[in-house]
């Protein structure tokens, strides 16, 4: 009996609906285990990691130094403490110069983790016992070769000169995946008083870290918390890793998005290539039927079968499963810079599971229709397995529900994703429907009777085929979308800005530099965009209510967790517009004291209106003020740009810098040199250096998403093999009969490759309008800026859409092609 049902099973494969079982399965198979192995494998770095990443067991970050005596308190719990200062200064070699992010760490630096350093340029290096001493400095290989200096050569970071007796090669803590100041340096905390680098108003990270044991630390952060003040918090993995914890965390929401997508498309092949599988096997359940068969050892047969297939497409999944994370973690190798750990087989029993409920909710209503076969059959062979499909459909709807709610755990967003996804391909199938339609009424314009007839039989299948076609072009579309997204977004809004726009910034400017800085930059005729004082400040209180006692208001998503950059002006900056209330300087009668002007978006995040009482905390000391007007900002503009603007008198007391941006060409860059060796204690920003990280922090994401949106484009492009096979039956005779009357195989290839380059070219015009329609909702709504559309991407996504059916209808078809009327008609 095993032999016989072997021997069935090898017979059905060869005739390939089996074949398309497996694909579809190990499809399945593939996107479950490789995403969910890739976010399982990803939280075990992050979790493994995570000590190696905060360089300590335990952070506290601040925006000011912290009392001594903390430190004091920790050491006598049995703790181990190290400082670093964080900031971004000029380091000065000869006639060149660099802005480098330094960082000033003592003795003691890294608690956990390892430092690792080298004796020349460009090499790995080795792990090091301890940082720079006091008077030297670690600068990168990209630091000391673009200042043009050797080890043992003197650099000057601000007012100290300090020797390069290291190249730093790697920081256990380091931000690498957005670090947007370039190179990096690393010196003595020691030294940082006499460099000078640091003033009043600075933008200066200040970290403290503590290991050691567990319990103790417990107990000295519960003695502490009643000290934090605004602005100092413990940090996590995830705040000192922001690529990684929110990029990443985005990353894989998309991903299983787009897995739950492979799956939907996955099923409905499955479902069709399941009703052309019962369909094929009429005849036989008839003929079991005739000789004794029950339906229970029917059912039992044809699940043998389906399971044997279930086992194959485990196993090949599984292995197309392990180069899917591999592709994600290369894809993704410069956000996530630790090797991950190797993989459990919960993802693979998850894909397994998810692989078996699709095959029982989309393959098993055929199989149960074939069950149910008359013998009669034999004689008057009327039966049809007509409605399977429909039930397959709603049962396997059913089924990926529960798949991605055992995924999510979110019903509502499982409710919004089916209804959606519905939507749209109804959307697209009523797009292609009105287009058949309207080739129909103009086929008999065609010069040739091949295309006239590609067109009949087009029509003839036409719901079936909007189905298909309605699946691959959603696949299109995001595909064309991404890759639109990826390429085009980002270099279209970087030509939109206008020539003069600012592109650089000058930072850290001392209130003494003010009026020299503006002599130098009019001296050059560099017309700048104003220089604004900044004052570091927290929001803490709206309306006599501290802002963690209002109700529904999530600090971290108003972007005011944080201390801001308080600023002052006499006049509306030129790029801003007045919203609602009055300017201070325009004022029929003086305002109250303390007038504030708030940044539009952010008033309408906080529920803040014109009268509304604001308190700060400005560097420990009390801030009030009153909404006295709201404005709408330029973002784009590249000016410096503010939430929160006070009269000139109101800052003034308190210690800050200054800030402002510019535009140069390129012939005038070497002025920055001249620039920077006046003011060597300015930090300065290259918007270019910006824009070129938000690309490739794009680009990495992008890669990794098109990883997995292959799987989609090719599971939509099983469901038009499935429906080819499902057409096999009408097709074998209408090929017959075709031949009967004389056509030849070059006639027959015409037809069907007409048929299908044509629902290929309706499917890629569908992609390219949806994704033109998707760019125009995110330039308009999300990113707010003037909309560009792409519509050379509706005949390129056209000739690749039917390229690649013409392809899939010529490997799955030739041999029925090529075969004779005789042969077709017994075979039928």
């Amino acid at each position: 009996m095993p032999m016989l049902m072997l021997k069935q099973w090898l017979r059905a494969w060869r005739g390939g609906e089996l074949g398309l079982l497996c694909i579809a399965l190990s499809l399945a198979v593939a996107s479950v285990s490789g995403i969910a192995g890739f976010s399982e494998r990803l939280q075990a770095t992050m979790a493994t990691q995570s000590r190696t990443f905060l360089a300590a067991d335990h952070v506290l970050t601040s925006p000011r130094p912290i009392e001594p005596q903390w430190l004091d308190n920790a050491r006598s719990e049995g703790l181990r403490t190290a400082q670093l200062v964080a900031f971004r200064t000029m380091v000065y070699a000869s006639e060149e110069m660099l802005l480098v992010s330094m960082r000033a760490a003592s003795a003691s630096y890294p608690l956990r983790g390892e430092l690792r350093a080298a004796k020349q340029m460009f090499a790995d290096g080795e792990g090091v016992e301890h940082g720079p001493l006091a008077g030297e400095v670690w600068l990168d290989s990209r630091a000391m070769a673009t200042l043009g200096i050797t080890l043992g050569q003197t650099v000057e970071v601000g007012e100290k000169a300090l020797v390069a007796t290291r190249v730093l090669v790697d920081e256990p803590d380091r931000s690498s995946a957005l670090n947007i100041y370039g190179p990096r340096g690393l010196m003595n905390l020691e030294d940082l008083g006499a460099t000078e680098v640091v003033q009043p108003g600075s933008v200066v990270d200040y970290r403290y870290l503590f290991a050691g044991d567990d319990a103790a630390f417990a107990a000295y952060r519960q003695t502490l918390s009643a000290s934090l003040l605004p602005g100092q918090k413990w940090l996590n993995i995830e705040d000192n890793q922001p690529a990684l914890a929110s990029a990443l965390a985005r990353a894989e929401e998309y991903l299983l998005l787009a897995a739950s997508l492979t799956l939907a498309l996955a099923g409905a092949a499955i479902a069709l290539a399941a009703q052309r599988y019962g369909q094929r096997n009429i005849d036989a359940v008839a003929l079991m039927k005739t000789l004794g068969a029950s339906r229970r050892y029917i059912l039992l047969h044809y699940l043998r079968q389906l399971l044997l297939v279930l086992l194959l497409a485990s196993v090949l999944g599984g292995l197309v499963g392990v180069a899917v994370q591999y592709l994600l973690f290369a894809s993704l190798s410069d956000l996530v810079s630790a090797t991950p750990p190797a993989g459990s087989l919960r993802p693979l029993w998850m894909a397994i599971v998810s692989a078996a409920l699709c095959l029982l909710c989309f393959a098993m209503p055929p199989i149960v229709r074939l069950s149910r076969v008359s013998p009669v059959h034999v004689l008057r062979r009327d039966e049809s397995l007509e409605g399977g499909v429909r039930l397959a459909t709603a049962a396997g709807a059913a089924g990926l529900g529960l798949l991605m709610y055992w995924y999510s755990g979110d019903l509502s967003l499982v409710i919004a994703l089916m209804l959606g996804c519905s939507v749209l391909l109804v959307a697209a199938a009523g797009v292609v429907l009105m287009a058949l339609t309207g080739i129909r009424r103009l086929s008999g314009r065609l010069p040739g009777s091949a295309q006239r007839l590609a067109v009949s039989s087009i029509y003839r299948r036409r719901y079936a085929n909007a189905f298909q076609t309605a699946s691959i072009a959603l696949a299109l579309m995001v595909l064309v979308s991404l890759l639109l997204l990826r390429e085009l977004l980002l270099k279209d809004w970087q030509q939109q800005v206008a020539e003069d726009t600012p592109n650089y910034f000058l930072i850290n400017i001392a209130g003494r530099d003010v009026e020299p800085l503006e002599a130098f930059l009019a001296e050059r005729r560099i017309h700048h965009a104003g220089l604004y004082p900044m004052v570091r400040g927290r929001l803490v209180e709206i309306d006599n209510m501290p802002l963690q006692d209002i109700e529904g208001l999530e600090t971290r998503n108003t972007g005011v967790d944080r201390e801001l950059n308080l600023s002052w002006s006499e006049a509306l900056p030129e790029d801003n517009q007045l919203i609602a209330g009055q300017w201070w300087s325009q004022a029929a009668e003086p305002l109250q004291t303390n007038p504030v002007s708030v940044e539009q978006e952010l008033a309408q995040r906080l529920n803040i209106t014109v009268g509304t009482a604001l308190r700060f905390n400005v560097g420990g000391r009390d801030l009030t003020a009153t909404v006295a007007s709201l404005r709408q900002l330029d973002w784009a503009s590249m000016r410096p740009n503010f939430y929160f603007l006070f009269p000139e008198d109101a800052l003034r007391s308190y210690a800050g810098s200054y800030i402002t941006s510019f535009y140069l060409d390129d012939s005038q860059r070497p002025l920055l040199v001249d620039l920077l060796g006046r003011y060597p204690t300015v930090s300065l920003i290259e918007i270019g250096a910006v824009l070129k990280q938000v690309q490739g922090v794009v680009a990495q994401l992008s890669r990794a998403l098109a990883v997995v949106l292959l799987l989609v484009l090719v599971s939509a492009l099983l469901i038009s093999a499935a429906n080819v096979m499902l057409s096999f039956q009408t097709r074998k005779q209408e090929n017959a009969l075709l031949r009967t009357l004389g056509a030849r195989n070059r006639f027959l290839f015409a037809v069907v490759i007409g048929e299908f380059a044509l629902l290929g070219a309706l499917a890629g015009a569908v992609a390219g309008l949806g994704a033109n329609f998707c760019l125009f909702f995110i330039q308009r709504w999300v990113m707010q800026s003037e909309v560009l559309l792409y519509w050379a991407a509706i005949p390129l996504a056209s000739v690749a859409g039917a390229g690649i059916l013409a392809l899939l209808v010529l490997t799955s078809s030739r041999k029925m092609l090529r075969s004779s009327a005789t042969v077709l008609l017994r075979g039928a």
